[in-house]
């Protein structure tokens, strides 16, 4: 015979089981939809990512065009001019230029990796320029391994040539400085020509507002920066980017 005690006991749990299943079943369907959202949240972010990432690749073929359009150019002159040996020279470097390129089909690559390019190219041009041409290669041995975007430097090194050497008699002086700052690379592309920035082409911009764009899409919500400075002495361009070991990236 059940007691007072255990009767009322009972009657409370028949009582408070339906709405501890209503409660159960609220939670459930609350934890279904949050698991909804989080999982919608996570494909939109994924296709975002691959969105940016198309985008970035688009940009990276955008600049290649250009960067050899201007080798061959470069080269093209070379037979124009009936220098034979330097032409050969400059052919077999180009097809070291283009080996080393389509090695790798990364959207990102080493500072070290982006000088290859940089020294071929530079290569290239001596043979074209000869004494009139000098420059200098300025490197922290810390920032060989951080990541940058390809043909960062070579932009800017391409511009000095198209809208500075190729326009103005006389010795054509180049400097390219890279260093570690903080928790940040910075590279400076200096010439010894003066570039006015209101004649500046059109497409020059354009190339710089490539990195630009394609910096921000790396290091997104990062400080990132491209500047094209005038002096007495010449033109500097320069662009700052965190530091990232490609190890950590």
């Amino acid at each position: 015979m059940l007691t007072i005690e255990a009767f009322s006991m009972y009657i409370m749990i028949c009582a408070l089981a339906p709405l501890l299943g209503a409660f159960t079943l609220l939670f459930l369907f609350i934890f279904e939809k949050r698991i909804d959202l989080l999982e919608k949240q996570t494909r939109e972010i994924a296709l975002e990512k691959e969105l940016q990432t198309a985008y970035y690749n688009q940009l990276n073929q955008e600049i290649q065009p250009h960067f050899f359009f201007n080798t061959l150019n470069s080269i093209l002159s070379l037979a124009r001019l009936d220098r034979k040996k330097e032409l050969i020279r400059s052919i077999e470097t180009l097809s070291k230029l283009l080996k080393f390129k389509y090695q790798t089909n990364n959207s990102f690559i080493t500072v070290e990796e982006e000088l290859s390019y940089v020294n071929y190219y530079l290569e290239i041009q001596k043979i074209r320029f000869r004494d009139r041409l000098q420059y200098e290669i300025s490197t922290d041995s810390k920032v060989n391994q951080a990541v940058i975007i390809p043909f960062l430097i070579q932009t800017l090194v391409e511009n000095a040539f198209k809208h500075s050497f190729e326009k103005y008699i006389g010795d054509a002086f180049l400097k390219i400085t890279i260093v570690k700052k903080y928790k940040e690379v910075y590279i400076a592309v200096w010439n010894s020509a003066f570039i006015d920035q209101e004649k500046l082409p059109h497409e020059s911009g354009l190339g710089l507002e490539n990195i630009v764009k394609r910096l921000e899409l790396l290091f997104p919500n990062e400080n990132t920066s491209v500047t094209l400075v005038d002096s007495e002495d010449g033109t500097t361009v320069s662009a700052i980017f965190p530091f990232v070991n490609k190890s950590e990236f």
